[in-house]
């Protein structure tokens, strides 16, 4: 089919094509070494991260979906199996009443400092030393100013 009949250059067609040939070997890549040296998914790692930046180590259950975009549903599942796990707490919302919150155990605590190591470590090989700090700058601003227009569009 002509590229331009699907509204794209065929230099948008292969800007966009290899850069989701990218993201998926490198998730991929990532979460199999992650998974290997640590015991933790790339889910996982992505709700222990977020929760061990927030202050106390807890944030609301909504806001964690929100913030790395799963639906609530996902969310409540992943979060039940890491309970199971003694990843992670839930706690009850005293403002409200209808809220949970999230809470690192001293397990889950455990586990991120172990596997950020790990992750940085893979991130550098797999990616950062493939780029130029000139190339690292530039989608750094991509990225954030790709990152603002979806912040601006309803979820």
């Amino acid at each position: 089919m002509d590229e331009t009949a699907l509204g794209w250059s065929a230099e948008e067609q292969q800007a966009w094509r290899g850069f989701v040939r990218m993201n998926e070997r490198l998730v991929g890549r990532l979460s199999r070494r992650l998974l290997a040296e640590s015991r933790l998914s790339p889910a996982d790692f992505a709700v222990l991260a977020h929760l061990s930046e927030a202050p106390d180590g807890r944030q609301r259950a909504q806001d964690l979906a929100r913030s790395v975009e799963w639906e609530k549903s996902r969310m409540s599942h992943h979060i039940a199996r890491m309970v199971g796990r003694g990843l992670v707490v839930r706690e009850g919302c005293t403002e409200d009443g209808r809220g949970a919150f999230v809470a690192l155990t001293e397990a889950g605590r455990a586990a991120i400092e172990a596997a950020a190591p790990l992750h940085v470590t893979a991130v550098r090989e797999l990616f950062l030393d493939q780029v130029t700090p000139a190339e690292l700058r530039m989608l750094a601003r991509l990225s954030e100013r790709v990152v603002e227009a979806l912040d601006e569009e309803p979820a």
